[in-house]
């Protein structure tokens, strides 16, 4: 096949071939499925792997996306103009739960708040565009950490530090692996007042055409005026948006 690949594309490709992928793969791995030889993949790797693009995973043999190539890919998104699309999106759901509302991208250091709508409450939770959250205790960390195959997520959850922020908050990974379950069989995951003491959200994740998690739409609320009782009422409603969500990201 090597010899049917056009040399400038065969990073997008390698790109692409990741992307499809629930785990990790070698660079023998990667030539294999483009049928590059070995000495070319283990070259373009490491040349992708220096500039950003890629990155070696938690266990060091496999391969994920990068920074850059992350980046990449939500600049595309933001350029092909479905970010206003999105935006209405947010705007339809914070006035169906009255509250704040996020659109939430996993990153190195945590869950990162790439667009929102804020609650015209004047006593709110501030957590501007841009800010990063922990994986393990947030709505959208654990829908996404839920999300991964069982292999790489025990993995992931084994490797992580669960500092204790509240009372509330999981620090033992054996409980936080059996939450992770519920979550993906629920398809939804709440914050209990594990983030901010007093503060309560809840999380589904947005998936692409094939079913892979992409990102994550939230809402939070003090619990002054949101219940956690309400908070799982309202799930169904978020999974509404969610589904719009996936709709306008991923149509032609």
């Amino acid at each position: 096949m090597s010899d049917r690949i056009p040399t400038n594309l065969r990073l997008l490709l390698m790109l692409e071939a990741l992307g499809e992928q629930p785990e990790p793969l070698s660079p023998a791995a990667l030539g294999r499925r483009l049928g590059l030889p070995k000495q070319t993949a283990h070259r373009l790797v490491t040349s992708m792997i220096e500039e950003g693009f890629l990155k070696r995973d938690e266990g060091g043999t496999g391969l994920r996306p990068g920074r850059r190539a992350r980046m990449m890919a939500t600049g595309l998104m933001h350029a092909s103009g479905v970010h206003i699309a999105r935006h209405q999106v947010l705007l339809r759901l914070a006035e169906r739960v009255g509250e704040t509302v996020n659109f939430v991208v996993p990153e190195d250091r945590g869950m990162a708040y790439h667009d929102r709508v804020e609650t015209d409450w004047a006593f709110r939770i501030q957590l501007p565009v841009g800010s990063h959250v922990p994986f393990h205790c947030t709505a959208s960390g654990k829908t996404y950490l839920a999300s991964l195959p069982k292999a790489q997520r025990r993995r992931l959850v084994q490797a992580m530090a669960l500092p204790k922020l509240t009372e509330r908050t999981i620090t033992d990974p054996d409980a936080l692996l059996e939450e992770l379950q519920q979550i993906a069989r629920q398809g939804y995951a709440l914050d209990n007042e594990e983030f901010h003491a007093g503060m309560v959200a809840t999380a589904v994740p947005i998936r692409d055409p094939a079913g892979r998690y992409f990102a994550s739409v939230a809402f939070h609320a003090p619990t002054q005026r949101i219940s956690i009782e309400r908070a799982v009422e309202l799930a169904p409603v978020v999974g509404a948006a969610a589904a719009e969500l996936s709709a306008v990201l991923f149509s032609d």
